[in-house]
């Protein structure tokens, strides 16, 4: 496990793709202990990424660090920005507004016209950093938290990403294009403003992105 940043009340980590961000074995915390050396060091997952996702996750390593992290999650107040290629053009950006509800026996997330039990408003915002053979990679802000938000909208709008095996029928040989490139957000204790940016590594299909990719533009 890569951490980036590291003090008495949280850590900033890198989580690689195909592990949990949950606290059990294999997991992130998990890993992250075994990292600091301290197999009983208090470590908390107070925001999730799917497993199949990789790039930045903060973690708090107190009680009252996480419950005050998880209040800014709530509140709004802690921003998450993502990297995705997509197939096709989704032209230059603007928003996605959905009615989402989620099917926990098919572990999958849908697009639906129709309000009801379960049917929660799912809203992202984006914009096209650039376009390299027939796919286009998009930069992501959530605005709500849903599973699966940023693969199910993209595919039900008719540009699943590039990797993609649950929302997409496409047989690419990547595996999924969707990297945690930005968290902001106040420490826990200080107050203080705090922001981490990180690229993904420059393999296929991100290495067709490589001029949009370097770390000073994510800052913007």
């Amino acid at each position: 496990m890569k951490i980036v940043y590291s003090d008495e009340v949280i850590l900033v980590c890198v989580k690689p793709a195909g592990v949990l961000s949950t606290d059990e074995p294999g997991g992130v915390p998990e890993l992250l202990r075994r990292e600091l050396g301290d197999p009983r060091a208090d470590v908390r997952t107070v925001h999730r990424l799917d497993r199949v996702v990789g790039g930045l996750m903060v973690l708090a390593r107190s009680a009252a660090a996480a419950s005050e992290l998880s209040r800014q999650v709530r509140d709004g107040e802690f921003q998450k920005e993502y990297l995705a290629v997509v197939h096709g053009d989704c032209g230059e950006g603007g928003e996605l507004r959905d009615l989402m509800f989620r099917d926990k026996a098919r572990k999958m997330s849908f697009v639906t016209d129709t309000p009801g039990k379960g049917v929660q408003e799912a809203i992202l915002e984006y914009r096209t950093l650039g376009r390299c053979e027939g796919l286009s990679l998009v930069r992501v802000r959530l605005i709500t938290g849903r599973t699966h938000q940023i693969r199910c909208q993209f595919a039900a709008h008719g540009h699943p990403l590039a990797g993609e095996r649950k929302y997409s029928t496409l047989e690419d040989p990547w595996p999924l294009a969707l990297w945690s490139c930005l968290l902001r957000f106040r420490h826990p204790r200080t107050g203080e403003s705090l922001c981490f940016t990180l690229s993904p590594e420059q393999t296929e299909p991100w290495a067709c992105f490589s001029d949009y990719l370097k770390s000073d533009n994510l800052k913007a």
